[in-house]
């Protein structure tokens, strides 16, 4: 099968061993260093729209909301290597605590790894929430359709955001959804094959293993196991980014902890770069290979037939919910090069500055495209992320852009084989 934008092999020799003139360094707060599994940033005020535009459709994209870990075995990993030092005798005090709360989360996700947990739900409640405020007739005149792929946590997740659009007001019309039929949309990572040949063939890997054996610090968990612990370099890497990813999964268990008694600020900020750039190199477009964007092909032209068929009064209902996961979300946004959302480079140490999944994916992170008319009957298209209104077009700061040149920009950011 033809792969599409693959570096050659010279070329992935010299992505290799570029790197920016001075070493970047970031300096995120602890909150932020939790990446995508940062909870949810609820925004300051429901925004505003000008009296002469009129709601007329909404495109709804969101990622389920704070969950369990999704599984074991982080957290079993963890553990067993601080058992081992507690055999050996090396642990520290900071250890035995480390092994105590993860003891703790693996107590707590027992039969419920990767389910959406009450923070999840009062996530999801609240950005529907905001939705009716913001579009209360809209929501009540039009049928609302939601669909979700076949993940426990997103349909919770679904019905979380439903229920709460009914307790608002019992008049909303919904037809829910889920199902491996939509995995086409929300879980294209499972099926399209060139992206699954991107997987297999570790394309991604080498920039990424270069970067996590510069960059990656092992003091952290080092102080943990004991320095008289014999553990390789390698070994060592491997668990701090496991120490790293149980920790900054904890606000989402509702676990309230200071990571900061096992992991530094510099260090956290070390170790979510590492993981920023794994998701970066597998989830979008960049000069590595555009595959992991163009996945997102068939929900983006969706949303364009949808939004259309809005404007074109083609269709009965014009709200349109759709719940899926981080890896739906960095593929369409990426596709779409909204702001933050697309950066292309062969210097990956500048990723962090450029491509952050806590801005880009936090959990319930969200798409809406939001279709207006004006009073003279002409129709804008207003793109939020994360409830905050973002230009659609690069190097543009238009917010309310004509439907007809937002068509055109959408189209034209489909794999040419889909613009024909």
């Amino acid at each position: 099968m033809l792969h599409r934008y693959i570096l050659s092999s010279i070329a992935m020799a010299t992505v290799l061993i570029a790197a920016a003139a001075n070493p970047i360094v970031t300096d995120y707060s602890v909150d932020d260093c939790q990446g995508s599994l940062k909870p949810y940033p609820v925004p300051a005020a429901i925004v505003e729209y000008p009296d002469s535009l009129t709601p007329v459709a909404i495109n709804h994209v969101g990622r389920h909301g704070a969950r369990y870990p999704a599984g074991a075995t982080h957290s079993k990993e963890l553990l067993s290597l601080l058992q081992r030092a507690d055999s050996a005798g090396t642990i520290t005090t900071t250890g035995r605590n480390l092994m105590k709360l993860t003891q703790y989360v693996i107590s707590e996700s027992k039969g419920r790894w990767g389910a959406l947990d009450s923070l999840g739900m009062a996530e999801q409640r609240g950005i529907a929430s905001r939705m009716y405020m913001a579009y209360p007739d809209l929501l009540v005149s039009s049928p609302i359709t939601a669909i979700s792929s076949y993940s426990p946590r997103c349909i919770m997740s679904m019905y979380s955001f439903c229920h709460q659009l009914t307790r608002m007001n019992n008049r909303v019309e919904i037809i829910a959804s889920s199902g491996r039929q939509y995995s086409d949309l929300m879980r294209p990572f499972d099926l399209d094959q060139d992206y699954l040949d991107f997987r297999k063939d570790n394309t991604w890997a080498p920039p990424y293993d270069a970067y996590m054996s510069e960059t990656v610090p092992v003091s952290g968990i080092r102080r943990a196991v004991g320095q008289d612990f014999e553990m390789t370099d390698t070994e060592a890497r491997e668990m701090a980014l496991m120490e790293y990813y149980v920790l900054a999964g904890l606000s989402a268990m509702s676990i309230d902890t200071d990571i900061t008694a096992y992991l530094t600020k510099e260090e956290l900020n070390q170790l979510w770069s590492t993981f920023n750039l794994r998701q970066y190199l597998q989830r979008t477009a960049t000069t590595v290979s555009t595959v992991p964007a163009d996945i997102a092909a068939p929900l983006l032209n969706d949303l364009i037939s949808t939004t259309a068929a809005a404007a074109e009064g083609r269709n009965e209902g014009h709200v349109f919910l759709r719940f899926g996961h981080a890896e739906t979300l960095m593929p369409l946004l990426s596709l779409m090069h909204l702001p933050g959302c697309y950066y292309m480079t062969n210097y990956f140490d500048t990723v962090s500055k450029h491509w952050r999944d806590f801005d880009v994916v936090p959990l319930a992170s969200n798409l809406q495209m939001i279709l207006f008319r004006s009073k003279s009957g002409r129709y804008y298209l207003r793109v939020d992320l994360n409830e905050k209104p973002v230009p659609l077009i690069p190097n543009s700061t238009t917010i309310y852009l004509p439907w007809g040149e937002a068509r055109n920009y959408l189209t034209r950011c489909l794999p040419m084989y889909m613009q024909i």
